[in-house]
């Protein structure tokens, strides 16, 4: 009778022992699978919806139109590329979707010739399909008017130079281009004042000639900074500065005609567009 009365306390305690085993078990699978999906976790399909990324300007598909003069049409570069596809192709490396619409810059373009430009239908469509817009202009209304730039853009030789480009004939250009700038950028806000537009500053292409270098200097810092009072009144409007650029490092950037950049001139203001822009 007492070795009855043990084999069913033995049978007794492993039968505990199992079923306590069996709750451990059941327990740590549990434990474990509130781990890895916890009961309060929503699913992705239940969250709000204002949750969500917003979509900010930088992930919108940049739509891409450019006008001016030479400088944004790319006169200089043996590339045909200028800062314009430069640009363009600078943001796409970067994984920015773009969209090119066209380069409408013409050599020899002034203010005033822009302002005219601007009243055509198809810049006016242009400029309306694009979200981004890049402006260069306002060099031949220093320079050309002084017959220091033949058709081409040619730098006639120094000595009637010298004889036709005065401080007098830069700086009293400034007052009156600088007001038909300001309608350009105006105008060109009327038209899309949804866009962001990048105006290209000014540089000197004469600071390696000692006559031009002051009179250069004064006018081209006096247009930067009548650009810069226009520009900074508007949140839209952003100025590219390219003066440091090519100060002092002329022979590196300049084209043969001693005007345009080269392609290397055109890669490094490329570079300052794809740091405004992106």
């Amino acid at each position: 009778m007492a070795l009855n009365d043990s084999n069913w306390t033995w049978r007794t305690i492993s039968l505990i022992s199992i079923i306590t085993t069996i709750i451990l078990i059941v327990g740590l699978v549990y434990a474990v699978k509130d781990i890895i999906y916890p009961v309060g976790e929503a699913s992705e399909t239940n969250l709000p919806q204002q949750t969500a990324a917003p979509v900010t300007e930088t992930t919108k598909k940049l739509k891409v139109v450019a006008l001016g003069d030479s400088l944004a049409k790319g006169t200089g570069d043996n590339t045909g590329e200028g800062f314009v596809k430069r640009t363009v192709s600078g943001l796409s490396a970067k994984g920015i979707e773009v969209d090119f619409l066209g380069n409408m810059g013409i050599n020899g373009l002034t203010t005033a010739g822009l302002q005219s430009k601007l009243e055509e239908d198809g810049v006016d469509y242009a400029l309306h399909m694009a979200n981004v817009i890049l402006l260069s202009i306002g060099g031949n209304d220093l320079f050309k008017d002084s017959n220091i730039l033949q058709n081409s853009g040619a730098l006639q030789s120094e000595s009637t130079t010298d004889q036709e480009l005065t401080p007098e004939s830069l700086l009293a250009a400034l007052p009156e281009a600088a007001a038909r700038l300001g309608k350009v950028l105006e105008k060109i806000m009327e038209i899309n004042p949804n866009a962001q537009i990048y105006y290209m500053g000014l540089y000197n292409p004469f600071g390696d000639i000692p006559d031009l270098l002051v009179p250069g200097n004064q006018a081209v810092t006096k247009w930067n900074n009548a650009a810069m009072e226009i520009i900074n009144k508007h949140s839209n409007m952003t100025l590219v500065p390219t003066f440091d650029l090519f100060n002092k490092h002329l022979d590196k950037y300049l084209s043969t005609d001693h005007f345009h950049p080269n392609g290397d001139g055109y890669q490094r203001i490329g570079e300052r567009f794809i740091q405004a822009i992106h």
